[in-house]
């Protein structure tokens, strides 16, 4: 099965309990992809998965969660795995860099 398919990731910001003095971490979306299940691919499986993850002040994934399923567990499974080995660029509280977490939409498309 010849399926092209689409991830695209949506960063939403999550100010925490300080409020504007905290900024969330960050990603380049583009060179942070999850690979396509196999599996997803042949069932054709698409949906949106909506996590939550906790940086280090370093910039690496210490906790992640799925707030929100896709619907399909390969998906979510997948997503949460891809992006959990992912740099980030770390979040601040008032402009020194500190842990913090940030929300991530990953959409799971096949053209």
């Amino acid at each position: 099965m010849n399926k092209r398919f689409m991830g695209v990731i949506a960063a939403m910001l999550f100010a925490g309990a300080a409020g504007a003095a905290e900024v969330p971490a960050a990603f380049d979306a583009k060179n942070c992809r999850a690979e396509y299940p196999k599996a997803s691919l042949m069932n054709e499986e698409q949906g949106t998965v909506s996590m939550s993850f906790l940086v280090s002040a370093g910039g690496d994934v210490k906790d992640s969660k799925i707030d929100k399923s896709s619907g399909f567990k390969n998906l979510d499974k997948a997503a949460i795995k891809s992006l959990s080995a992912c740099k980030f660029k770390p979040g601040s509280k008032d402009g020194s860099p500190a842990e913090t977490w940030t929300k991530v939409d990953y959409a799971w498309k096949l053209d």
